[in-house]
């Protein structure tokens, strides 16, 4: 384990991570440094009051635009459903969703106010973006934000719904997003059985890193 020092923006490589992918510990979440973790496959999580821990796993969840799975039962949802999404409309609204909305088995958030902060800024300074589903009452029901890790690679954070399929409609709605930038992957950092059911799947960090030469 790496102890980052203080001003100086820098990171170990990313194989040299432990087994559990944490790869180093501390700095801080200054816009160079989190562009820095970004562009070399870095990603910070950790809880409140906590050090700052930094990872890069073996194998990473990707999910190739391609490859996007859409069940019939979605796609009958979508072609009924009169929710209108929009991107960059409401960021800190979606982020502080996506902090406060609870989770099955969880409980806290990764997302305290320091990390909302730090994304935040990313947003502010064109290196972050926010996608949003609202429904009839122009009310925000679902959405994700994503930091843009080079031009090759979008880093899907968070994501939230509060009406059924909400979340989905936003992913899927970044992933057509994603295949018109012709952006090569969505790095979704560590596996869920819901990623998964949309076609994300796990590949070798070093095969993950390519995407980053």
């Amino acid at each position: 384990m790496f102890l980052l020092k203080p001003h100086i923006i820098a990171f170990p490589p990313v194989n040299l991570a432990n087994n559990d992918g944490l790869l180093a510990v501390g700095g801080d979440l200054s816009f160079d440094r989190l562009i820095e973790a970004y562009q070399n496959g870095i990603f910070p999580w950790y809880n409140e009051k906590d050090e700052i821990l930094w990872w890069a796993p073996d194998p990473r969840m990707v999910l190739f635009p391609k490859e996007v799975k859409i069940s019939k039962s979605m796609r009958a949802f979508i072609r009924k459903s009169n929710y209108k999404i929009t991107q960059n409309k409401a960021f800190e609204e979606v982020i502080n969703n996506c902090a406060s909305v609870s989770r099955k088995d969880v409980t806290g958030t990764w997302l305290h106010e320091e990390m909302q902060e730090a994304y935040i800024n990313l947003y502010k300074k064109g290196k972050a973006f926010s996608i949003e589903v609202w429904n009839e009452n122009n009310q925000l029901v679902g959405g994700l934000y994503v930091v843009k890790s080079n031009d090759k690679v979008w880093s899907g954070e968070s994501m939230f719904h509060k009406e059924p399929n909400t979340s989905k409609l936003a992913f899927i709605h970044l992933v057509k997003l994603a295949e018109e930038k012709n952006i090569s992957l969505i790095d979704c950092q560590l596996y869920t059985d819901h990623l998964a059911s949309l076609g994300a799947r796990e590949i070798p960090r070093l095969e993950f890193m390519k995407h980053f030469q």
